[in-house]
């Protein structure tokens, strides 16, 4: 099982895994084993609850395509564990971030105190920018 939060939890078959040949410079060793790691997760066949889903579908994010997946590739490490380790916490954290919702802001007035400092201040800067004018 895969703890996402306190009361969301993924079974390990719903997760996809490819390995693949790392691209970049590397010799003999990165051209014959696959270390990448690739993990693909279909968010419409999950068995998420509808809100985290409806919050992925809808977040602007390069690793997840038109079609509803999750894909992450990490190649960070030339060992397959150490990169699937890695692609799996970044699942974990781009599906934990759609269950925080922001606390809603309230909106505040300026004290009249802060007010007059303002004005006070403006009127200030005004005053040294009229002595440096030239006097006619």
């Amino acid at each position: 099982m895969i703890k996402i939060s306190q009361r969301v939890q993924l079974a390990d078959n719903e997760l996809e895994w490819q390995f693949i040949r790392s691209s970049g410079a590397g010799g003999q060793h990165l051209n014959k084993v696959s270390t990448a790691a690739q993990l693909i997760f279909d968010i419409r066949q999950s068995s998420l609850p509808e809100f985290y889903q409806q919050r992925l579908l809808a977040k602007a994010d390069h690793r997840i395509t038109k079609s509803g997946k999750i894909i992450i590739k990490c190649q960070a490490s030339r060992s397959q564990d150490a990169n699937r380790q890695t692609a799996l916490e970044q699942f974990i954290a781009l599906v934990a971030s759609v269950g925080h919702t922001a606390k809603k802001r309230v909106a505040t007035k300026p004290t009249k105190a802060s007010q007059r400092r303002r004005v006070d201040a403006k009127k200030q800067r005004g005053a040294t920018k009229a002595l440096r004018q030239k006097q006619f």
